[in-house]
């Protein structure tokens, strides 16, 4: 049921809350708040004379208000448009060109929590972008969030760059930026283990020439909060410094994402799982995880292709506690 003409919306019920509407839209309450005080695009009735209740008509109006700022109008021109009751024949920027504001992502049958979070990038809404993403994190836990909120709304925008020029970066940009905010939050808020070189330790790093770093920005995340040690390397680490980190912590594992099939070395595997440490007669190697989408087919021999975020953590925490 569309959650505007469900029961919570309807003014007999009392209206839905700000809070609720903010999750609904993908808009920041701060900004739904700035709507209604500086333009008039309000509830209509509230709650005790003070709480703002929200009808099904007036979260019409605020669906209207959120395609009108996405289309390029500033706020105050939308507000009239609306008020006006013409939204639906919606004026061109002041300008006079064709406004070349991003339009809906591609995300198809995904969760409620995915589209708000992709009309808040469109729109390049950054506070609701940080409320969102601290409330999906909270409700689902990191793999969960991570695997049905966020990476399908980073793939939704990445399709639709590939398929529209340069248009979207700036969103493309600004998402990646504040879900790598969200995931270093949620890691700082939670129990750590960072204990020294040869207990468990997981060293996490791009291959050379690669600087998609997000997913194992997820995956340290996860870990932290788990209490397994991680040592998080980032983008384009060179292949000399990598072999002399793993010789330098002796890890339990080491996992290499490649995002491509160009920067995905299969020589660098067999180099880094080929690293031995400790004395003789009790030697070790580490165990290489290779991820990411380069490395799908056919994986290096000997290394593990963990089926995802779950699932590498699963590994490496069985590993960690060798």
């Amino acid at each position: 049921m569309d959650p505007v003409m469900s029961p919570a919306a309807d003014p007999a019920s009392g209206g839905l809350t700000t809070g609720a509407v903010a999750r609904l839209l993908g808009v920041a309450p701060t900004t739904l708040r700035s709507w209604d005080r500086r333009y008039g695009i309000g509830p209509a009735t509230r709650e005790g004379g003070r709480h703002r209740r929200w009808t099904g008509a007036d979260i019409a109006a605020l669906r209207d208000m959120c395609r009108l700022t996405s289309a390029g109008l500033p706020p105050a021109e939308a507000a009239r448009t609306v008020l006006a009751g013409t939204s639906r024949d919606a004026p061109q920027p002041r300008s006079g060109r064709a406004s070349r504001a991003p339009g809906p992502l591609p995300l198809g049958r995904a969760r409620r929590e995915c589209r708000g979070l992709a009309r808040a990038a469109v729109r390049l809404d950054a506070p609701a972008m940080d409320e969102l993403l601290t409330a999906v994190l909270d409700r689902y836990g990191l793999p969960a969030a991570w695997d049905e909120v966020m990476m399908p709304t980073l793939h939704a925008v990445g399709r639709k760059w590939e398929t529209a020029g340069e248009r979207y970066i700036e969103v493309e940009h600004l998402l990646s930026w504040h879900v790598s905010g969200a995931l270093r939050a949620f890691s700082a808020a939670r129990p750590s283990a960072q204990g020294a070189g040869g207990t468990g330790v997981s060293l996490l790093a791009c291959v050379p020439g690669e600087t998609h770093t997000l997913a194992l920005e997820a995956l340290a995340a996860t870990l932290a909060q788990q209490a397994v040690p991680v040592r998080m390397f980032g983008a384009a680490l060179p292949a000399g410094a990598l072999e002399e980190a793993v010789r330098r912590t002796g890890p339990a594992a080491v996992v290499l994402w490649a995002q491509s099939r160009s920067t995905a070395s299969r020589s660098l595997v067999a180099r880094v799982a080929a690293i031995e440490w400790g004395v003789r007669g009790a030697r070790r190697r580490p165990v290489v995880l290779v991820a990411g989408p380069g490395w799908s087919g056919q994986p290096p021999p000997g290394a593990r292709y963990p089926a995802g975020l779950a699932d590498a953590v699963d590994v490496l925490a069985t590993l960690g506690a060798r």
